[in-house]
């Protein structure tokens, strides 16, 4: 009677230590789902910054805008410099993958803003785009 008891706590308590690392588990894939999200959401929105600070200053000079335009596209595109530092990883890595990133958002604000139609080869470019990025910034390293 006695050992069956004790067999009894045994099992609950591995059924316990079982249960908190399952938790354990949990809370650490949601912290790097977590940390992968922030991590685009500062890519998407320095995208944002230094596509249409430019887009500002490209309306300016192309497209006889008024002097504003290149003015606003100006700040943006300093903001777009402190929004970077934001990422995580040093800086190499970090611009090599916001190219990716912004080809990516180059070719949805040209077809969004411009009336641009991507073809096919656009499209498979920027999917390559994309791969890369997510291999330079969020494969495991030592």
């Amino acid at each position: 009677m006695k050992k069956s008891i004790l067999l009894f706590f045994y099992k609950i308590m591995l059924w316990i230590v079982q249960f908190l690392k399952s938790i354990v588990y949990i809370v650490f894939i949601i912290k790097v789902i977590m940390a992968v999200f922030r991590s685009l959401l500062i890519f998407i929105l320095a995208g944002f910054c230094e596509i249409g600070g430019g887009y500002l200053v490209w309306l300016y000079m192309k497209n006889n805008k008024p002097l504003w335009y290149a003015i606003l596209g100006g700040i943006i595109l300093i903001v777009y410099g402190f929004i970077a530092t934001y990422q995580p990883a040093n800086f190499g890595r970090v611009y090599a993958a916001y190219g990716g990133i912004f080809i990516v958002m180059a070719l949805m604000w040209a077809w969004k803003i411009d009336d641009f139609k991507p073809d096919k080869y656009d499209i498979i470019g920027a999917f390559i785009a994309f791969v890369g990025v997510c291999i330079i910034i969020y494969m495991p390293r030592k």
